[in-house]
This record gives C-alpha cells, structure tokens and sequence, in this order.
C-alpha cells in the first residue's frame, strides 16, 4: 500500500470515507450528529491545499482505502502551556469494506513519521467514546489517554 499526501483528484474519495465516518457517529449519538459530512467537496480541496492541515490518503492500484486529515498545533509564549508543536489528527478514516487489513495502521505510521519529521512533541486526536472500535484501534496504535472529556446531558 501506498500512502501519500492527498490531491484534489483524491476529493471523491474522502467525501465517500468522511459520509462513512459521520454514518458511525450519528447512528451512535443522533443526539450530537447530523446524518450529514463534515466537510464539501470545496472544504476538503482548502484543507489539502494549505501546509497547516495536511491530508495523506492510502491504497493501491489507484483506489484509495483510507484517509487521515491534519492539523497542526502550536502553543508558543502560553503562561500555562510549555512551547509545543503538536499534530492533531483530526479524521482517520478506513473505507469498511478495507477495515482489518492494516490499512489504518500504514496510514497512522505514515503520520507519526510526518509528524517526528516536521519537528512535533507529540501527536494527539479526539476519539469519541461512542466508537470502541476507534478506541481500540488508538490503543494498540500505542496512544495513550491524555484527558478525558465528560458530559452530563440535560
């Protein structure tokens, strides 16, 4: 499998992962999630296109099975925060019908590495505790909880 840096031909691609993605989250917590995307078609291609959110996308023989969109992070002159790069991986996505093939895995190495290479302390994301599965995938990926964000619904 290669994974590589997205391109604007690649947008069909992510918006067919990114609707997946948002499948799983509103079918778990319609109460927070839109049965909707996250991003446009227009969103997507100004994310790749700026170098503060990369985007990578990984497959082979021109079909793409996953994606993993960016951001970067930085805290500089913070009287509570130490100076910080950090990579926030926003959007880790496996197309379902590729999911426990490694696929997420080639994908996630590939952003560590990009994030050692681009000077980062760390690299952090957000996964919702509706999706164990996510969870479990993070954990053997080596990640660890760094806070906990809790909800008392009203």
């Amino acid at each position: 499998m290669i994974v590589r840096r997205a391109e604007n031909r690649d947008i069909p691609a992510i918006l067919g992962l990114l609707k997946q993605v948002n499948e799983v989250h509103a079918k778990a917590r319609p109460d927070i999630f839109k049965l909707t995307t996250k991003y446009n078609a227009e969103e997507v291609e100004a994310i790749i296109a700026d170098k503060n959110t990369p985007v990578f996308v990984g497959g082979q023989n021109g079909k793409i099975a996953g994606y993993a969109m960016c951001r970067f992070i930085e805290h500089r002159g913070e009287n509570l925060l130490a100076d910080i790069k950090t990579l926030y991986l926003d959007d880790l996505c496996v197309d379902e019908d590729m999911r426990g093939r490694g696929v997420g895995s080639e994908i996630f190495s590939h952003v560590l590495a990009f994030a050692k290479d681009s000077g980062c302390y760390n690299l952090t994301l957000n996964v919702w505790a509706c999706n164990p599965a996510a969870e479990t995938f993070y954990k053997k990926c080596g990640l660890l909880a760094q806070r906990t964000t809790m909800e008392k619904i009203l």
